[in-house]
C-alpha cells in the first residue's frame, strides 16, 4: 500500500478479514536520466516531501493460463515498503481504480504456497485451476508525499526502478516509471480530480515523461 493507500485505508467489516483500499493513479514511461518533475504548480498541492526510500520485492501468482491476469486480476506476495502482505487487486472500474485486497505476510499458507484466506477470497475465473508463480518484481522506489495547505495528502508520486523476471522463461526485463497516485485528501469532485491529473501530465511532459505503454508491471513483465 502506497503512503496515498495508506491514508485512505479501510479495514473490513470483518475484523479477521482482509483490509481493503481502491487506486486510482496515472502511469508514466520515463528514462533513465529524465529529470523529475516540478509539482508546485498542481492545485490544491502546498508541499512536496522528501524522497522515501522503498525496496520492494513481489512474486505473482496465476494459473498456467494466466486466466487471473486475463481477467485483470493480480495476486502477489510483496515485502519491503508499508503495505507488505499479500494482496489481490481487480479489474480497473469506469473511473479508473483498482480495489485491492491485503493479508498480512503471516497468514497461514496452503499447498499452493497461497494462504487458505486469499485463495477463498479469489475470483471465480481462477476455477479449480492450481496457481505457481508467474513473475518477480523487484524495485526500487523513491516516493514523494504531496501535501495540501492542511498536511492532507492530496497524491503520492512515485519513482520506480524497476527489475522484472518472467518465472515462466526467465526473461528479464528492466525500466523506470513513474506513478501518481490520488490521497485522501484528493478533490472529491471529477471536474477537479481531471484538473488535478491534466496538471500532473502537463508536468510530466514537460520534462519528458509519457503515457505508460503498460498498463501495470505485472503486464509488461510478462510481454503484455
Amino acid at each position: 500500500m502506497s503512503a496515498a493507500e495508506e491514508d485512505s485505508h479501510q479495514q473490513a467489516a470483518d475484523p479477521t478479514g482482509p483490509s481493503h483500499s481502491v487506486e486510482v493513479e496515472l502511469k508514466f514511461d520515463v528514462d533513465d536520466d529524465t529529470p523529475l518533475p516540478d509539482w508546485s504548480g498542481l492545485p490544491g498541492v502546498a508541499s512536496v516531501g522528501a524522497a522515501e526510500l522503498r525496496d520492494l520485492d513481489a512474486v505473482y501468482f496465476d494459473s498456467d493460463d494466466l486466466a487471473l491476469a486475463h481477467a485483470g486480476y493480480a495476486v502477489r506476495r510483496r515485502t519491503g515498503g508499508p503495505d507488505e502482505g499479500w494482496h489481490i487487486k481487480g479489474p480497473r472500474n469506469a473511473e479508473g481504480g483498482r480495489v485491492e485486497q491485503h493479508w498480512p505476510l503471516e497468514s497461514d499458507v496452503s499447498e499452493q504456497g497461497i494462504p487458505d484466506a486469499v485463495a477463498d477470497a479469489l475470483p471465480a475465473v481462477a476455477g479449480n485451476s492450481s496457481l505457481g508463480p508467474i513473475a518477480r518484481i523487484r524495485n526500487q522506489r523513491h516516493a514523494y508525499a504531496l501535501r495540501g495547505a492542511d498536511g492532507g495528502l492530496v497524491a503520492e508520486f512515485v519513482d520506480d526502478h524497476v527489475i522484472a523476471t518472467d518465472e515462466r522463461d526467465g526473461t528479464q526485463r528492466t525500466w523506470r516509471e513513474w506513478e501518481f497516485e490520488l490521497g485522501h485528501a484528493a478533490p472529491a469532485s471529477a471536474d477537479q480530480r481531471a484538473a488535478l491529473f491534466a496538471a500532473a501530465e502537463e508536468a510530466v511532459h514537460a520534462v519528458g515523461g509519457r503515457e505508460a505503454a503498460s498498463d501495470s508491471k505485472l503486464a509488461r513483465t510478462l510481454g503484455a
